[in-house]
Protein backbone atom coordinates (compact mmCIF):
# COMPACT_ATOMS: atom_id res chain seq x y z
CA UNK A 1 0.00 0.00 0.00
CA UNK A 2 1.35 3.40 -0.98
CA UNK A 3 2.15 5.83 1.85
CA UNK A 4 0.10 9.04 1.54
CA UNK A 5 2.43 11.97 2.21
CA UNK A 6 1.53 15.60 2.77
CA UNK A 7 4.09 18.36 2.19
CA UNK A 8 3.95 21.61 4.15
CA UNK A 9 5.63 24.43 2.24
CA UNK A 10 5.98 24.76 -1.53
CA UNK A 11 9.10 26.92 -1.70
CA UNK A 12 12.43 25.74 -3.08
CA UNK A 13 12.79 22.73 -0.79
CA UNK A 14 9.09 21.94 -0.45
CA UNK A 15 8.70 21.87 -4.23
CA UNK A 16 11.73 19.59 -4.51
CA UNK A 17 10.34 17.20 -1.88
CA UNK A 18 7.00 17.17 -3.71
CA UNK A 19 8.72 16.43 -7.03
CA UNK A 20 10.72 13.58 -5.52
CA UNK A 21 7.56 12.04 -4.06
CA UNK A 22 5.84 12.33 -7.44
CA UNK A 23 8.71 11.04 -9.59
CA UNK A 24 11.46 9.23 -7.69
CA UNK A 25 10.09 7.24 -4.75
CA UNK A 26 8.43 3.85 -4.59
CA UNK A 27 5.97 2.94 -1.88
CA UNK A 28 4.70 6.51 -1.38
CA UNK A 29 2.86 9.26 -3.20
CA UNK A 30 2.19 12.98 -2.82
CA UNK A 31 -1.32 13.15 -1.39
CA UNK A 32 -1.52 16.73 -0.17
CA UNK A 33 0.33 20.03 -0.18
CA UNK A 34 0.02 23.19 1.90
CA UNK A 35 1.35 26.67 1.19
CA UNK A 36 0.31 30.28 1.80
CA UNK A 37 0.26 30.70 -2.00
CA UNK A 38 -2.32 28.36 -3.64
CA UNK A 39 -0.79 28.88 -7.09
CA UNK A 40 2.65 27.88 -5.85
CA UNK A 41 1.17 24.83 -4.15
CA UNK A 42 -0.65 23.83 -7.34
CA UNK A 43 2.56 24.13 -9.35
CA UNK A 44 4.50 22.00 -6.86
CA UNK A 45 1.81 19.38 -6.38
CA UNK A 46 -0.39 18.94 -9.42
CA UNK A 47 -3.28 16.65 -8.54
CA UNK A 48 -2.53 16.71 -4.81
CA UNK A 49 -5.15 17.93 -2.36
CA UNK A 50 -4.56 21.55 -1.35
CA UNK A 51 -4.65 22.68 2.29
CA UNK A 52 -4.48 26.31 3.40
CA UNK A 53 -4.00 25.31 7.04
CA UNK A 54 -0.92 23.21 7.94
CA UNK A 55 -2.60 21.77 11.02
CA UNK A 56 -5.54 20.62 8.89
CA UNK A 57 -3.12 18.81 6.58
CA UNK A 58 -1.39 17.12 9.52
CA UNK A 59 -4.72 16.03 11.02
CA UNK A 60 -6.27 14.87 7.74
CA UNK A 61 -7.16 11.19 7.38
CA UNK A 62 -5.88 11.52 3.80
CA UNK A 63 -2.33 12.07 5.09
CA UNK A 64 -0.33 9.30 6.79
CA UNK A 65 3.08 11.02 6.95
CA UNK A 66 4.28 14.61 6.71
CA UNK A 67 7.21 16.45 5.11
CA UNK A 68 7.84 19.82 6.76
CA UNK A 69 9.55 22.37 4.50
CA UNK A 70 7.94 25.52 5.86
CA UNK A 71 9.84 28.47 7.42
CA UNK A 72 12.26 27.52 10.21
CA UNK A 73 10.22 29.10 12.99
CA UNK A 74 7.30 26.71 12.29
CA UNK A 75 9.23 23.43 12.33
CA UNK A 76 8.87 22.59 16.02
CA UNK A 77 5.16 23.47 16.11
CA UNK A 78 4.25 21.30 13.12
CA UNK A 79 6.51 18.44 14.20
CA UNK A 80 4.91 18.36 17.64
CA UNK A 81 1.46 18.31 16.05
CA UNK A 82 2.45 15.27 13.99
CA UNK A 83 3.96 13.51 17.01
CA UNK A 84 0.72 13.99 18.95
CA UNK A 85 -1.15 12.22 16.13
CA UNK A 86 1.48 9.49 15.77
CA UNK A 87 2.38 10.49 12.21
CA UNK A 88 5.94 10.12 10.86
CA UNK A 89 7.74 13.32 9.90
CA UNK A 90 10.59 14.22 7.55
CA UNK A 91 11.48 17.72 8.73
CA UNK A 92 13.89 20.04 6.97
CA UNK A 93 16.58 21.46 9.21
CA UNK A 94 16.58 23.04 11.71
CA UNK A 95 14.38 21.09 14.09
CA UNK A 96 13.49 24.41 15.71
CA UNK A 97 14.51 28.04 15.62
CA UNK A 98 15.78 27.75 19.21
CA UNK A 99 17.43 24.90 21.08
CA UNK A 100 14.84 24.95 23.87
CA UNK A 101 12.06 24.29 21.36
CA UNK A 102 14.14 21.52 19.78
CA UNK A 103 14.51 19.88 23.17
CA UNK A 104 10.72 20.04 23.51
CA UNK A 105 10.40 17.96 20.34
CA UNK A 106 12.94 15.44 21.65
CA UNK A 107 11.10 15.15 24.96
CA UNK A 108 7.73 14.68 23.24
CA UNK A 109 9.06 11.91 21.02
CA UNK A 110 10.91 10.24 23.90
CA UNK A 111 7.70 10.28 25.96
CA UNK A 112 5.92 8.58 23.06
CA UNK A 113 8.58 5.87 23.09
CA UNK A 114 9.19 5.55 19.35
CA UNK A 115 10.98 7.55 16.71
CA UNK A 116 8.69 9.39 14.32
CA UNK A 117 10.98 12.25 13.32
CA UNK A 118 13.73 12.23 10.70
CA UNK A 119 15.69 15.44 10.13
CA UNK A 120 16.50 16.42 6.56
CA UNK A 121 20.28 16.20 6.87
CA UNK A 122 20.56 14.68 3.41
CA UNK A 123 24.38 14.56 3.40
CA UNK A 124 24.18 11.34 5.44
CA UNK A 125 22.84 9.75 2.24
CA UNK A 126 25.53 11.17 -0.08
CA UNK A 127 27.83 8.52 -1.56
CA UNK A 128 31.05 10.45 -0.95
CA UNK A 129 30.31 11.05 2.71
CA UNK A 130 29.29 7.41 3.02
CA UNK A 131 32.68 6.23 1.72
CA UNK A 132 34.49 8.55 4.09
CA UNK A 133 32.52 7.24 7.05
CA UNK A 134 33.29 3.64 6.12
CA UNK A 135 37.00 4.52 5.98
CA UNK A 136 36.75 5.72 9.58
CA UNK A 137 34.79 2.67 10.65
CA UNK A 138 37.07 0.09 9.02
CA UNK A 139 40.26 1.82 10.19
CA UNK A 140 41.76 1.88 6.69
CA UNK A 141 43.37 5.32 7.21
CA UNK A 142 44.22 4.74 10.86
CA UNK A 143 42.98 6.67 13.84
CA UNK A 144 41.21 9.89 12.82
CA UNK A 145 43.00 13.07 13.83
CA UNK A 146 41.37 15.86 11.80
CA UNK A 147 38.34 16.62 9.67
CA UNK A 148 38.49 19.56 7.25
CA UNK A 149 35.22 20.93 5.83
CA UNK A 150 34.49 23.58 3.21
CA UNK A 151 30.98 25.00 2.70
CA UNK A 152 30.76 27.68 0.02
CA UNK A 153 27.69 29.19 -1.60
CA UNK A 154 27.83 31.26 -4.77
CA UNK A 155 25.96 34.23 -3.23
CA UNK A 156 23.74 34.81 -0.25
CA UNK A 157 20.37 36.54 -0.71
CA UNK A 158 19.86 39.95 0.87
CA UNK A 159 17.86 38.57 3.79
CA UNK A 160 20.63 36.12 4.77
CA UNK A 161 22.26 37.43 7.97
CA UNK A 162 25.65 36.61 9.48
CA UNK A 163 23.97 34.43 12.09
CA UNK A 164 22.22 32.43 9.36
CA UNK A 165 25.61 31.34 8.03
CA UNK A 166 25.73 29.32 11.25
CA UNK A 167 22.08 28.40 11.76
CA UNK A 168 21.25 27.58 8.13
CA UNK A 169 24.56 26.60 6.51
CA UNK A 170 27.03 25.42 9.14
CA UNK A 171 24.43 23.16 10.78
CA UNK A 172 25.06 20.73 7.92
CA UNK A 173 28.74 20.54 8.88
CA UNK A 174 27.83 20.06 12.54
CA UNK A 175 25.64 17.08 11.73
CA UNK A 176 27.84 15.46 9.11
CA UNK A 177 30.95 15.89 11.30
CA UNK A 178 29.24 14.08 14.18
CA UNK A 179 28.10 11.34 11.77
CA UNK A 180 31.46 10.95 10.04
CA UNK A 181 33.44 10.82 13.27
CA UNK A 182 30.95 9.08 15.56
CA UNK A 183 31.91 11.71 18.13
CA UNK A 184 30.26 14.52 20.04
CA UNK A 185 31.60 18.06 19.94
CA UNK A 186 32.67 19.41 23.31
CA UNK A 187 34.14 22.83 22.41
CA UNK A 188 34.10 25.27 19.52
CA UNK A 189 35.55 28.62 18.52
CA UNK A 190 34.67 30.89 15.62
CA UNK A 191 37.00 33.21 13.72
CA UNK A 192 35.22 35.74 11.46
CA UNK A 193 37.30 37.02 8.53
CA UNK A 194 37.73 40.75 8.11
CA UNK A 195 35.04 42.69 6.27
CA UNK A 196 32.21 40.28 6.96
CA UNK A 197 33.76 37.58 4.81
CA UNK A 198 34.05 33.83 5.45
CA UNK A 199 33.85 32.25 8.88
CA UNK A 200 36.34 29.70 10.18
CA UNK A 201 34.93 27.45 12.90
CA UNK A 202 37.12 25.04 14.85
CA UNK A 203 35.51 22.32 16.96
CA UNK A 204 37.02 19.71 19.25
CA UNK A 205 35.43 16.33 19.93
CA UNK A 206 35.26 14.23 23.06
CA UNK A 207 37.99 12.02 21.54
CA UNK A 208 40.29 14.95 20.83
CA UNK A 209 39.67 15.11 17.09
CA UNK A 210 39.79 18.58 15.53
CA UNK A 211 37.17 19.73 13.01
CA UNK A 212 37.87 22.82 10.91
CA UNK A 213 35.16 24.36 8.75
CA UNK A 214 35.20 27.29 6.37
CA UNK A 215 31.75 28.75 5.78
CA UNK A 216 31.65 31.22 2.90
CA UNK A 217 28.18 32.21 1.71
CA UNK A 218 29.49 34.60 -0.97
CA UNK A 219 32.21 32.59 -2.71
CA UNK A 220 31.15 33.91 -6.11
CA UNK A 221 32.02 30.93 -8.31
CA UNK A 222 29.36 28.38 -7.37
CA UNK A 223 28.22 25.90 -4.72
CA UNK A 224 31.18 23.96 -3.34
CA UNK A 225 31.16 21.46 -0.49
CA UNK A 226 34.30 19.51 0.32
CA UNK A 227 35.53 17.33 3.18
CA UNK A 228 38.75 15.51 4.04
CA UNK A 229 39.40 13.07 6.86
CA UNK A 230 42.99 12.93 8.09
CA UNK A 231 44.03 9.71 9.79
CA UNK A 232 47.25 8.49 11.35
CA UNK A 233 48.05 6.41 8.25
CA UNK A 234 46.44 8.34 5.40
CA UNK A 235 43.62 10.58 4.29
CA UNK A 236 40.37 10.34 2.37
CA UNK A 237 38.68 13.28 0.69
CA UNK A 238 35.94 14.09 -1.79
CA UNK A 239 36.75 14.06 -5.49
CA UNK A 240 35.60 16.78 -7.89
CA UNK A 241 31.79 17.20 -7.82
CA UNK A 242 31.38 16.15 -11.46
CA UNK A 243 31.07 13.03 -13.60
CA UNK A 244 32.95 14.48 -16.56
CA UNK A 245 35.89 16.76 -17.31
CA UNK A 246 36.09 19.21 -20.20
CA UNK A 247 39.31 19.74 -22.16
CA UNK A 248 39.04 23.13 -23.87
CA UNK A 249 41.23 26.15 -24.70
CA UNK A 250 44.33 24.72 -23.08
CA UNK A 251 42.68 23.75 -19.80
CA UNK A 252 40.92 20.81 -18.17
CA UNK A 253 37.90 21.84 -16.13
CA UNK A 254 34.60 20.93 -14.54
CA UNK A 255 31.66 23.08 -13.47
CA UNK A 256 30.36 23.82 -9.99
CA UNK A 257 26.56 23.76 -9.57
CA UNK A 258 24.75 27.00 -8.73
CA UNK A 259 23.30 25.68 -5.48
CA UNK A 260 22.93 22.61 -3.27
CA UNK A 261 20.07 20.86 -5.08
CA UNK A 262 22.06 19.58 -8.10
CA UNK A 263 25.01 18.65 -5.88
CA UNK A 264 22.89 16.57 -3.52
CA UNK A 265 20.11 15.52 -5.90
CA UNK A 266 20.77 11.80 -5.44
CA UNK A 267 21.17 12.21 -1.69
CA UNK A 268 17.73 13.82 -1.47
CA UNK A 269 16.19 10.96 -3.43
CA UNK A 270 17.96 8.34 -1.32
CA UNK A 271 16.97 10.12 1.88
CA UNK A 272 13.28 10.15 0.96
CA UNK A 273 13.29 6.51 -0.12
CA UNK A 274 15.03 5.53 3.13
CA UNK A 275 12.39 7.46 5.11
CA UNK A 276 9.52 5.74 3.27
CA UNK A 277 11.15 2.31 3.62
CA UNK A 278 11.76 2.83 7.34
CA UNK A 279 8.12 3.76 7.91
CA UNK A 280 7.01 0.60 6.12
CA UNK A 281 9.41 -1.50 8.20
CA UNK A 282 8.55 0.19 11.50
CA UNK A 283 12.15 1.31 11.95
CA UNK A 284 13.99 4.63 11.61
CA UNK A 285 16.58 6.11 9.28
CA UNK A 286 18.74 9.19 8.99
CA UNK A 287 19.24 11.95 11.51
CA UNK A 288 17.00 11.83 14.57
CA UNK A 289 15.24 14.57 16.53
CA UNK A 290 18.15 14.33 18.98
CA UNK A 291 20.62 14.95 16.18
CA UNK A 292 18.60 17.97 15.13
CA UNK A 293 18.56 19.29 18.67
CA UNK A 294 22.34 18.89 19.07
CA UNK A 295 23.06 20.85 15.89
CA UNK A 296 20.80 23.66 17.07
CA UNK A 297 22.50 23.77 20.49
CA UNK A 298 25.95 24.11 18.91
CA UNK A 299 24.84 26.69 16.35
CA UNK A 300 23.09 28.70 19.05
CA UNK A 301 26.19 28.74 21.25
CA UNK A 302 28.35 29.88 18.34
CA UNK A 303 25.95 32.67 17.37
CA UNK A 304 26.24 33.99 20.93
CA UNK A 305 30.05 33.93 20.61
CA UNK A 306 30.18 35.31 17.06
CA UNK A 307 31.58 38.70 18.06
CA UNK A 308 33.52 37.67 21.16
CA UNK A 309 35.81 35.12 19.47
CA UNK A 310 35.93 33.04 22.63
CA UNK A 311 35.97 29.27 22.96
CA UNK A 312 32.57 27.92 23.95
CA UNK A 313 32.10 24.71 25.87
CA UNK A 314 29.29 22.51 24.61
CA UNK A 315 27.30 20.71 27.28
CA UNK A 316 24.30 18.55 26.43
CA UNK A 317 21.62 17.05 28.66
CA UNK A 318 21.58 13.26 29.01
CA UNK A 319 20.67 11.57 25.74
CA UNK A 320 17.26 9.87 26.08
CA UNK A 321 17.36 6.09 25.75
CA UNK A 322 15.31 6.33 22.55
CA UNK A 323 18.39 7.81 20.85
CA UNK A 324 20.96 5.53 22.46
CA UNK A 325 22.71 4.72 19.18
CA UNK A 326 25.80 6.72 18.22
CA UNK A 327 25.60 9.76 15.97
Amino acid sequence: MSLAVGVIGAGVMGAEHARILRENVSGAHLAAICDADPARAAAAGPGARFFADPHALIASDAVAAVVIASPDATHAEFTLAAIRLGKPVLCEKPIAAEAAAGLGVVEAEAALGRRLVQLGFMRRFDAAYGEMRRARQDGSIGAIRLLHNIHRNRAAPGWFTGAMALTNSFVHEIDISRWLLGSEMVAAQIFPAAGGGPLMIVMRTEKGEIVSTEVNVNAGYGYHVHAELVGSQGTIEMAAPARTLCNLAGARSFAFPPDWIPRFAQAYRTQTQAWVDAIAAGTSAGASAWDGYVTTVIAERLVAALDAGQTVEIALPPRPALYAEAA
